[in-house]
């Protein structure tokens, strides 16, 4: 069992729709109120925080340095915020459709960790890269297809930087190799939406968060069968509602999970089960585990969004002071 106890909780004035803990060790919370804040880690005071866009921020994503973030509103508007000065590196609407290239609201967006790209998905389902350079942002570089025109939910690249994966509102899993810019692994382990896609450290493993109340575990490398592609390895059962959000912990030992069920869990992946449940006070949105390793074998720390619009800390009950 692993107890894990809060630290400290901050608000915004709606609901806290992404979160993501950087390599900087800084905390970054996307709001439905249009504001993106960034955390210190260990005060929890603001230390930066983007002025409210007109409509929710619905996708957050930070860069392997902790340097860059990048963020999607509602409407398609995509924004780089450098994360050291403050300062709006990109915008790029798109929203805005030209008879020179056509166009499609962005919902889902990634920055690559290794390049000066990013992804982006939505409503053709399929997964398009564009320029992250300050004077080319937006620009689009590749269209990576999934023969299939599903609404994408959410995208998200490899730590590695070769691959990102997309899923659909119908419960697909697109695996994307972007060197040769093709399809190299589709997972049909879902029966409804999924929601929310997370990789190991090592690039080797992908966990999918759905609606039909399910978390399951893939690994990329490998099948049973020893073909490529390996489908699910693991199904965690036990959220009472849609799953939300999902994360693997650093060591890759632990995988952690938000619900409409108003609860999170953690997971002890080789065991394949539930190994802690936390109760909250409405729809947990999104949680990520610190990326720094956790001292003393301990599970870590964690940060949560949810519908009440507070971001909370969470360490495991035990681990020592601070986080």
């Amino acid at each position: 069992m692993v107890s894990m106890q809060l630290l400290t909780d901050k608000a915004h004035t709606d609901a806290v729709w992404g979160v993501v803990w950087t390599q900087s060790d800084t905390v970054l919370t996307a709001s439905a109120d249009g504001s993106i804040k960034q955390w210190d880690s260990v005060s929890g005071q603001v230390s930066r925080t983007q002025h409210p866009h007109t409509h929710g921020i619905v996708s957050l994503d930070a860069d392997s340095s902790g340097k860059y973030a990048l963020y999607n509103s509602l409407e398609g508007l995509t924004c780089l915020w450098n994360l050291e000065t403050g300062e709006t590196e990109g915008k790029y609407e798109s929203y805005v459709r030209s008879a020179a290239e056509a166009s499609e609201p962005a919902w889902s967006v990634s920055l690559n960790p290794k390049g000066r790209t990013y992804a982006s998905t939505g409503g053709s389902g399929n997964v398009t890269i564009h320029s992250a350079e300050r004077d080319s942002f937006g620009e689009r570089r590749a269209t990576l297809s999934s023969g299939r025109s599903k609404f994408g939910m959410f995208c998200k690249h490899s730590p590695d930087g070769s691959r990102v994966a997309m899923s659909s509102e119908t419960g697909q899993i697109y695996i994307f190799d972007i060197a040769s810019a093709s399809l190299s692994s589709t997972y049909t382990s879902h029966a409804m939406a999924v929601r929310s896609l997370a990789w190991s450290a090592d690039s080797q493993l992908l966990i999918s968060a759905s609606e039909d109340k399910r978390l399951i575990l893939h690994d990329v490398r490998v099948s049973p069968s020893g073909k490529p592609g390996s489908g699910a390895v693991a199904t965690f059962a036990g959220h009472t509602s849609w799953v939300l959000s999902a994360d693997i912990s650093p060591d890759g030992r632990l995988a952690l999970s938000g619900s409409a069920d108003k609860t999170m869990k953690v997971w002890d992946l080789a065991a394949r089960a539930a190994v802690s449940t936390i109760p909250d006070t409405g729809e947990v949105w999104s949680v990520a585990w610190r990326p720094r390793p956790s001292p003393n074998n301990t599970a870590g720390a964690f940060v949560s969004g949810g519908e009440d619009g507070i971001a909370r800390w969470w360490r495991a009950a035990g681990s020592g002071p601070g986080v």
